[in-house]
Formats: C-alpha cells, structure tokens, sequence
C-alpha cells in the first residue's frame, strides 16, 4: 500500500461503544482502519461512517489485513470483552506487527492483566497502553474521559488524536497521561466505584423524597432538574430528572414504577472494594453501594422476608411516614445530604488512588484526575472542579475532608444529613450509602476513638499488645488475671 492510503490509527471491537469511537476518530479528521471477527460489524460501522458524514473509516476483513493497512508506528486499539479475549486479539495481530507498534486496550480491564500484557509486549518490542474509556455509548461518539496509562511514547504517539476525540472542558480536552503499569485501568476502575457510590446515594434520595415525602414522579422530576442547576450539577442528576418523565408505553404512569428492583453489575465496584481491603483504606460509601447491589439481587428472599417479618408483628413505618413532614424543607435536607454524603464517597476513592499510587510509585496527579473527570464520563459533575482546586492547593491533600472548602461545606451541612439519616431511620426506610458516609465523616473527625477497647480485648485474647498514649513501648498485660485479682 501507498504510504498516503493507510490509517493514521486502528480499532478492533465495534460493539456499539467501539463503532461510537472509531466514528468519533474518523470524525475528528483522523483516517481509522476496522476490523471486527463478525464482519458483518464492520459492514456495519462502514455503512454508519457513510451516513454520519463520509468519515474516512477503512473496513479490513483479516488481522493482517487490519495490521499492514495502518501507517508505522501502529497504533491498534482493541475494545473487547476484558480477560482472554483480549489476549487472544493480541496475538492475532502481534504476528504483523512490528517494534515500536503499539496496543491500546480500551477496555475495563484488571490492571494486573495489563502489567501483564505490557511485559509481554515488551517482549516482542511492541508498546502498550492500557486506557480506561468512560462515558457509555453516548460519550464514545461524542467525546468520552479517556484514562490512559502504560508506555508514554505509545501514549505520545496518539496524543494528537486522543486530545481532539475526548471531551472537551474549558480546562482542556478530558484526557492526560495517567502514569505507568496499569495505572490507567486502575483509575478508570475507582471511576467506576465512584460511580457505584454516586447511584446508590441518589437511589437513596429517591427512596426518602419519595416514600417519606410523598413526592410524585412529577415532583421528583422537577426537584432533580433543579439540583441540577446548583452543586449538584452532573450527568447523573440530570438522567434521573429524564427518567421520571418517561411514561410507561404498556400502561398508566411512569415507566421508572415498573422496573423490577434488581440492579446489575459487571465487576468493576467489586474490584475497587477488594482493593480498598487489600490496601487497608476505608471505602464504607462505595463498598455499602456494592453491598445493595447483592441484597438488590436477592428479589424472592426479600418479598418473603417482607411477608414474614409482617407477620411477625413488624408494622410498616414508611406509608405513615409522610404524615406531618415539610415537604419544602425535606426536599432542602435531602440536596444537602446527598451533597455530604458525596464528598465522602469522593474522599474514600480519590484515598484509594493515593495509596495505590504510593505503593506503585506511579505519582498520580489527583486534581488532574477531577479534571479529565469533568466532561464525558458518567461521574462528570460541577463538584469535580473543586476537586480539581482542592488538590492544587494542596497536592498532598490527606482527606478531601479536611479541605478547608470541603471542610466548610460539610459543617454547614451536617445538620440537614443527620436529619435525613434518623428520619429515614425511623421510618424503616434504609439509606446504606448516607448512613456509611456519615459515620466515615464522624468517624474520621473524632480525634478519639473507641478503638482503644479493641486493642485491649485483642491483647487479652491473643497477646497482641498495645501501645499507650502516655509513654511510648508496646505493652501486655494480663487482663484477665488482674481483673479478678482486683475484683
């Protein structure tokens, strides 16, 4: 092939989210070579690149075929299902590539496998990036956060290209050089347990306005367009003001009434609590959101426990629970809470991105994170700006708590969150993510704690010691024989 005729770049994988991005690519000016296992996918994406604007989109029928029809270096970008059949495209194309070409892994993949495949590649003198892609179908053809992390020169390679395909911000495009190894994949996985968080406390927010207040569909609708125009501005918000306005096409009212109650998942909030063990780093928020994904997920246990429990005498507190409220100051309560109950959900994330990156050395840049976290991705909010600020006063910033911003924020707000917690407390109704972030707030201010009654137990059982806060040394002593002694 003539040097003028190849792509400037590859992508193989076109599910929607791969289609959605090859075209944004192509958009952009870049000419983009496809290749997909079913062709008739890349019939597909060709067909769309034809309607949506004659986009330079090239369709390639064999790995080879794909390898050789991208100008040196390559740069390939493979979006399919995360594990083995990454693995398997890899070596489908490594055979036609040459050093200095480069994988780009646009997948929510395990940043172990892509340390792994880095390794691998090096092998072969190929470069490898592993680069979290957020921003769900939408995001992909119009300007997703791109979180890329591995090798810097296949990074610097496409820059030019990443930088005109993310979202753009007033602060610039929503992409930068995340750091090596799997630092990319890692970011994009704490993205994502950010999120689970995010849902679960508007999910909560619903559930209070809605069985405590007695709002509408209508109502809440109106309410969350309205959050959305203050700090609570962000994608999230503004789709659940959208989905209480869709009615139900099969029948009467809003069709948000008749989804079953079961949420599912695909790992990644998973992934981000095992780390948060693993690393010895609180994340009660993002791991309560995992935890009613389960009990979600558990829909006959619960309608049987419900049924159960009544008959064992258990009155239902929610249906009276409207009764005598204030339904204006609710409402405020409730945006204040969410908006608490946020910052921690934040804190415990933005937490576990610095101790993975002190223990890998990675030198994260945590206020340049909010900031790519701005535009197109799911987690995309107004709040993320001061994030950003936050972190540029101070870079070695422990707690988004203690920002003196954040710090204020969460004062004047806490009187509102407790009042949101105990009535939804007392009306039976549970708020995990709220009631996690507020013990984590009332946890982490206190500059005691009664933990020193469970070093104690722990050194009466098993000899562990302990130290004390008068004098330093690590101590034993034996509780039990003392105990009776002096009894």
């Amino acid at each position: 092939m003539e040097s003028a005729a190849l792509s400037r770049i590859g992508l193989a994988g076109l599910a929607v989210m791969g289609q959605n991005l090859a075209l944004n690519i192509a958009e952009k000016g870049f000419p983009i070579s496809v290749y997909n296992r079913t062709t008739s996918k890349v019939d597909e994406t060709l067909d769309r690149a034809a309607v949506e604007g004659n986009l330079p989109v090239s369709g390639q029928y064999s790995p080879r075929d794909f390898v050789l029809s991208i100008q040196r270096p390559r740069s390939l970008i493979i979006l399919v299902k995360a594990g083995a059949p990454v693995d398997q495209t890899i070596d489908a194309f490594s055979e036609y590539m040459e050093p200095g070409d480069c994988i780009i892994d646009g997948g929510n993949e395990w940043y172990q496998n892509t340390e792994r495949r880095i390794s691998e590649a090096e092998k072969k003198g190929l470069l490898y990036l592993g680069m979290g892609v957020s921003g769900g179908e939408e995001g992909a053809r119009n300007g997703p956060s791109l979180m890329p992390g591995g090798s810097f020169q296949a990074y610097d390679n496409i820059k030019d290209i990443l930088g005109k395909v993310a979202a753009q911000v007033e602060d610039g495009p929503c992409v930068t050089y995340i750091g090596e190894g799997g630092s990319g994949n890692f970011v994009k996985m704490v993205h994502n347990g950010i999120e689970y968080g995010d849902m679960q406390l508007i999910s909560e927010a619903y559930d209070v306005l809605k069985n405590v207040g007695g709002l509408s569909n209508e109502e809440l609708a109106e309410i969350f367009t309205e959050w959305n125009r203050g700090e609570l501005e962000s994608f999230l918000v503004e789709i659940t003001s959208d989905i209480f306005r869709v009615k139900d096409e099969f029948g009467d009212g809003e069709l948000v009434d008749k989804i079953l109650d079961k949420t599912g998942m695909k790992g990644t909030g998973k992934w981000t609590v095992q780390q948060a063990a693993e690393l010895s780093v609180a994340a009660p928020t993002i791991a309560a959101s995992l935890d009613c994904r389960y009990l979600s997920g558990l829909k006959d246990e619960r309608e049987n426990a419900a049924k159960v429990l009544k008959e064992a005498g258990l009155k239902e507190e929610i249906g009276s629970a409207s009764s005598g409220i204030d339904k204006k100051r609710l409402v405020d309560d409730v945006r204040q809470a969410l908006y608490a109950s946020k910052i921690c959900s934040y804190a415990q994330g933005m937490n576990l991105l610095r101790a993975k990156s002190s223990e890998k050395g990675w030198n994260l840049n945590f206020g340049e994170l909010a900031r790519i976290w701005k535009g197109g991705c799911i987690i995309r909010a107004v709040f993320l700006d001061r994030i950003k600020k936050a972190y540029q006063r101070n870079p070695d910033l422990a707690s988004l708590v203690v920002d003196p911003d954040f710090a204020k924020g969460m004062v004047q707000r806490q009187a509102a969150w407790r009042r949101v917690v105990g009535l939804a407390v007392s009306a039976g109704i549970s708020t995990p993510g709220m009631c996690a972030s507020l013990a984590y707030f009332d946890t982490y201010r206190r500059a005691r704690l009664p933990a020193n009654l469970v070093q104690a137990q722990r050194d009466l059982f098993g000899a562990h010691t302990y130290e004390r806060t008068d004098r330093p040394g690590a101590y034993h002593t034996e509780w039990t024989k003392l105990a009776r002694k002096n009894n």
